[in-house]
């Protein structure tokens, strides 16, 4: 699927957090799902990360080195099929997206991994063996690391922490949302909102009443807005 943001910005850590980009020089399954499961965990509420396969990284600075390593082409469509099966090792299951973007005349993957709706996850210490242990992942920092003590409580705390109608929803879409029911709404509760419904994008009306979440690159509206909203 095609990227929320600009495949420089993350490789230049622009307006994206430097603890929400890491860098593989290579395909490391083992490594990389810690990664993918501490970021859909969103242990600090950040929205997620991108895990970008392919890139060397400076080891003072952390910043990518360029020309990028990059991935090769014959190998791209069975790290892609291998994915499908390790996702299926995370419980609950979770599905990260991923694109191929094209970069110094070299291939990369980009695995974003966007805050699981249904936290927390977990994962085989080692996702190509069979019969390893499960581990809880978290972010500190820009590393991965395993969830434990009061960290791991309050991990399995978060199921709980975010009431169902606050979550965000990718499946809502802006075409979801009836102006009937959102005026409708906004007269009987008094709202000075309502003279602007008919002048002003609805995104930006609904932004105004904070029924969005997640972060800037990938706004999601929360099920409340479907709830009410919706015909």
């Amino acid at each position: 699927m095609a990227l929320a943001i600009n495949i420089n910005d993350l490789l230049n850590k622009q307006k994206i957090e430097s603890n929400r980009i890491e860098f593989k020089k290579g395909w490391n399954p083992g490594s990389i799902y810690h990664s993918i499961c501490a970021f859909a965990n969103d242990f600090d509420d950040l929205g997620g990360g991108y895990i970008i396969v392919g890139v060397d990284t400076d080891d003072q600075t952390g910043m990518a080195i360029r020309p990028v390593e990059g991935v090769p082409m014959e190998k791209i469509d069975n790290i892609l099929q291998e994915m499908v099966g390790y996702n299926n090792k995370m419980a609950p299951y979770y599905l990260p997206r991923t694109s191929v973007e094209e970069v110094d005349g070299k291939l990369l993957i980009v695995i974003w991994c966007p805050a699981g709706s249904y936290r927390p996850y977990s994962v085989p210490v080692n996702v190509t063996a069979k019969g390893t242990k499960e581990y809880f992942y978290i972010r500190s920092g820009t590393s991965s690391i395993e969830a434990r003590g009061e960290a791991l409580v309050e991990l399995r705390e978060l199921a709980n922490r975010i009431p169902f109608d606050e979550r965000g929803n990718s499946d809502i879409q802006l075409e979801d949302i009836s102006l009937v029911l959102l005026r409708d709404y906004l007269v009987k509760v008094g709202s000075k909102l309502v003279d602007d419904v008919i002048k002003t994008p609805i995104s930006t009306i609904l932004d105004q009443m904070e029924l969005y979440t997640g972060p800037k690159e990938n706004r999601l509206l929360r099920n409340v807005a479907a709830m009410m909203f919706c015909e």
